[in-house]
């Protein structure tokens, strides 16, 4: 199952927002649309891009608002494109949490080059050393690859949704730790996430019926009822143990 990776475009430039969509559609990514910031702010929790596309000369919102307001809740990689090209201007967004800024104009071999550089990163989180190191995160027979965004059960790609792979690769990089219910609603739905951690639950179970060999039994993600959940660590494995 090849999922595509989904890119927020919010730029209320028509012209602008038809090529970078054009552009991004080309080289095998899927795009969400918005013309302005309202728009922007609504779609981020619904759809969890793996990047956002910011232009901060938005018609309600300034753009540097946006990237307060995302950046209040998640770590999705953020890329400003703006025709601001002052270096108070640059700063300003950086220093509010956009991980890279790209002046207009600017060719597609350079705003391809500095997606592939965001979406590195972000999938190489500094809580877990072993994703750091190589991308992946591997217990017992499986295996986490941040970098193809896919999860494999001896060797065998389990075909997990993209919200999904979200929680697994979540899971993974704390693995060893109990995340609370409300950690994964709101790193993964946003601040306005219910508390009801129902569409949490049927996501669990359908990922256990494709991780585990016993749902009923799991080896790989545990429940800590009423908290949250653990995704199993090398503690869980020993050497000598089989599966």
């Amino acid at each position: 199952m090849n999922v595509r990776d989904k890119v927020l475009i919010v730029e209320d430039d028509e012209g602008i927002r038809k090529f970078l969509s054009t552009t991004l559609i080309a080289n095998g990514y899927s795009v969400i649309l918005a013309d302005d910031g309202t728009s922007a702010l609504e779609l981020v929790p619904s759809h969890c891009p793996v990047c956002i596309l910011l232009d901060l000369g938005l018609p309600d919102i300034d753009g540097n608002e946006i990237i307060r307001s995302i950046r209040s809740w998640t770590s999705i990689p953020i890329l400003v494109i703006s025709a601001r090209t002052t270096e108070d201007d640059k700063a300003g967004a950086l220093d509010l949490g956009a991980d890279d800024y790209l002046t207009k104009p600017f060719s597609t071999v350079e705003l391809l080059a500095r997606i592939r550089t965001a979406l590195r990163h972000a999938r190489t989180p500094a809580g877990n050393d072993e994703l750091s190191l190589t991308g992946s995160y591997h217990v017992g027979e499986l295996t986490v690859d941040m970098r193809k965004h896919r999860v494999f059960l001896a060797g065998r790609d389990v075909g997990l949704t993209p919200n999904e792979f979200r929680i697994v690769s979540l899971l993974a990089a704390h693995a060893g730790q109990v995340l609370t219910y409300k950690y994964i609603l709101r790193e993964l739905w946003g601040p306005a996430a219910s508390s009801d951690n129902k569409i949490l639950r049927v996501h669990m179970a359908n990922i256990r019926r494709k991780l585990e060999p016993n749902p009923d039994e799991p080896i790989y993600l545990f429940t800590e009822v009423g908290v949250g959940y653990r995704m199993a660590d090398s503690e869980d494995f020993p050497p000598d143990s089989h599966i």
